[in-house]
């Protein structure tokens, strides 16, 4: 019953009390007169009686008016007292009610505080029996989610459906995308076939069903594929099995799928320049080949050939085996890299490598190792481990063979190789003995190898020879080694806004899967994008622009903090100062940005197969379909706000500002007036909401949506 018709009802009973009071009041009086008595009160009132009777209504709705503000303060502040105490149980532990209202609500409020004061002990004793139960699984998982952070290969865990259940960073970095880029990004609760062609992994679990048919355990299967970035990767597919009891008897199901990606860019690239380097050198040396077997078979032939003749076809075979050696070395000399078998290189600093024999040349030979000169701006593509052996190897020979106690390394560029001196003081080692060095296994400081420091060298396409020295300078080998042409680009990653991204959710093997019909599901089964705008002014349909999209995901009721999205706009508009006040983006700022009509397909393709959340959220979606003509993008997901569904819980409390919701039911705010740090504010009241939406009854997204409509603030337009 709403307060308005509950006033009325008390207006219509005090209306009745007064007049059923006056009626017998009349009535006892009445009977009391005498005959005469009444023949004078008739003869006396009847003339009045339109007087009397409007008096009556007059002191009536006197009395009414006079009772309806306890009326009212009762109504209102028992509705108020019931928001309030439900704020406390299922909200907001902290919050208490304030000292207001009539006597006796003050007193029901200060009782509501000290049970709240009584639950909270219980529930904090509780809690700290379940944190100890809990505490040898959490130990668990934190080793797993490190484990997993730490892989250098990536792992993608999905349901029977394909969703994501769990990844780690390696994953997330071998799909990564620019934020105005389309391509799909890995999310808890998203579909695997967005990021991979959805052919590839049924055909690969088809494999394996196959195979598990034909009695093989826990068969893996294997293919390669491209992804929307130009990387190629390895994917090994493995299936998760859930073993359940059937008719006495345990039989396996389909739980969902393990993937491990490994980044072959640089061997798929290899490959194709090796072929490449083999088909130039197969198509140039076929002619001369033929043209030489022609005359080596003619000369054969006519072995008493004239002499002049015998001339023409020896100087083509001359000739042919010219061009046929040019080719050859220009061969070589362009695809070298290619044709050369690579260990597993990565990138390194030269000045780290030096370093690193340093140590082991000290520590293992007890010789001293000095840096003369090292160019730190130089960067390899080598297998540290083997470079070190090697250069251990050489000094632990001249100390043993030449009596060397000190080695010095020099680093720098030369062209397009890095050049590396390992130079001593003392006599110089014949070329003989040099060769005999770099041929035998390398053994150093106890440590055996069957490789040589030849082999070593020829892996990383290097070259090694001895230089003298002379009067100014000390013998030294010189190793030259491919170098980098500049330092390694990093790897663009996700801001991370918690010191431990929360990676995996292994409750969403028992989420259901996608449904057409999503206001029957229960708002706790559903996936959601909290999302909020920054703009350059107030007006959408007056040309105010987006100049920020801030949006986090909220999967399995849970803030996922580290799938955000965050992009400036340049709005190709002035912004007023007002609004820089307000969110402190500047026009610098938004420079060089990308326009809406590029975030916005992105911006779809993070926020697709959720639901949408935002406060106020008329204001943001008002700029979006405007939009909808110029990019052709259309936001359809449900809607829900935080400023609708406040006002259907709390419809007695006046404020319902972001921040005064935040305060009422505890969350702290951070980041305000940034895109992302309100999106972030709204989810965490968003799930505060829920068990209080509950609480009505308020369960499914239908109910929800249809309880929002009903507001005060749903008329809103913009």
């Amino acid at each position: 019953m709403s307060d308005r018709a509950a006033i009325v009802i008390a207006f219509a009973v005090t209306l009745a009390i007064v007049a059923a009071v006056a009626g017998l009041t009349g009535g006892f009086v009445w009977a009391g007169l005498r005959p005469d008595e009444r023949a004078a009160a008739v003869e006396l009132l009847a003339p009045r009686a339109g007087l009397l009777a409007f008096v009556g209504l007059i002191a009536t709705g006197l009395a009414s008016l006079a009772v309806q503000p306890v009326i009212r303060t009762y109504f209102t502040g028992a509705r108020r007292l019931a928001e309030e105490a439900r704020i406390m149980l299922d909200a907001n532990p902290d919050y208490r009610i304030a000292r207001a209202g009539a006597p006796g609500l003050r007193e029901l409020g200060e009782a509501v505080n000290t049970l709240a004061e009584r639950l909270r002990g219980q529930r904090e004793e509780v809690e700290a029996r379940i944190a100890a139960a809990k505490a040898s699984v959490e130990e668990e998982r934190n080793r797993l989610a490190a484990l997993m952070s730490e892989l250098i290969q990536g792992v993608l865990v999905c349901n029977a459906e394909g969703r994501i259940l769990l990844y780690n960073a390696r994953a997330r970095q071998l799909f990564d995308t620019d934020s105005t880029t389309e391509a799909a990004p890995v999310g808890l609760g998203r579909s695997i076939f967005g990021l991979i062609d959805r052919n590839l992994v049924v055909h690969a679990l088809d494999a394996i069903a196959q195979r598990c048919a034909q009695g093989d355990v826990d068969p893996v299967v294997q293919f390669l594929t491209a992804t929307r970035g130009g990387r190629w990767l390895r994917i090994h597919v493995a299936q998760v099995r859930r073993h359940a009891g059937r008719d006495g008897a345990e039989a396996a199901e389909e739980a969902g799928f393990v993937l491990t990606l490994d980044d072959v860019t640089r061997a798929v690239e290899d490959d194709s320049r090796r072929d490449r380097a083999l088909h130039s050198l197969s198509e140039g040396i076929r002619a001369p080949l033929a043209n030489i077997r022609a005359a080596v078979e003619s000369l054969l032939e006519y072995a008493d050939m004239a002499e002049a003749q015998r001339a023409r076809f020896l100087g083509v075979i001359a000739e042919e085996a010219r061009a046929l050696s040019s080719q050859l070395d220009r061969t070589m000399h362009e695809h070298a890299d290619a044709l050369k078998t690579r260990l597993p290189l990565e990138s390194v600093l030269g000045t780290d490598l030096i370093g690193a024999a340093q140590r082991r040349i000290e520590s293992r030979l007890g010789m001293r190792a000095e840096v003369e000169t090292a160019d730190a701006s130089v960067w390899l593509e080598a297998e540290s481990f083997s470079l070190t052996q090697g250069l251990a190897y050489l000094a632990g020979r001249l100390k043993r063979e030449f009596g060397v106690e000190q080695v010095r390394f020099r680093l720098e560029r030369a062209g397009r190789h890095a050049q590396l001196d390992l130079a001593w003081h003392g006599a110089a080692v014949p070329p003989a003995t040099l060769r005999s060095w770099e041929e035998e296994p390398m053994r150093a400081g106890g440590e055996d190898s069957p490789v040589s420091f030849k082999e070593v060298i020829e892996r990383h396409a290097g070259e090694v020879w001895h230089n003298v020295g002379d009067g100014a300078r000390a013998p030294c080998f010189r190793i030259l080694l491919p170098a980098m042409s500049a330092e390694p680009a990093q790897r663009r990653v996700a801001p991370v806004i918690d010191s431990r991204p929360e990676y995996y959710d292994f409750d969403l093997f028992r989420q259901p899967g996608q449904s057409p019909d999503l206001d029957s599901r229960p708002l706790a089964e559903l996936a959601y994008t909290v999302f909020d705008t920054e703009t350059t002014g107030l007006e959408p349909s007056a040309g105010d622009e987006i100049i920020a999209i801030g949006a986090v995901r909220i999967v399995n009721l849970r803030l996922l903090r580290h799938e955000a999205y965050e992009q400036l706009v340049d709005p190709r508009r002035p912004l007023a100062q007002a609004s820089i006040r307000i969110h402190g983006i500047t026009p610098e700022m938004l420079e060089g940005q990308p326009t809406i009509d590029r975030v916005l397909p992105a911006f779809l393709k993070f926020s697709e197969d959720t639901v949408l959340i935002a406060h106020n959220a008329a204001f943001d979606m008002r700029f979006l379909q405007l939009k909808e003509a110029a990019t052709g993008v259309r936001f359809t997901q449900p809607v829900l706000d935080t400023l609708l569904l406040s006002e259907v819980l709390h419809p007695n409390i006046r404020e319902h500002r972001l921040e005064a919701i935040a305060e009422r039911l505890g969350v702290n705010i951070v980041g305000r007036h940034t895109a992302l740090g309100d999106a972030i504010v709204t989810g965490e009241v968003f799930l505060r909401m829920v068990p209080l939406l509950a609480e009505r009854g308020i369960r499914t997204l239908g109910e929800a949506r249809a309880a929002a409509e009903k507001t005060f603030y749903a008329r809103v337009k913009y």
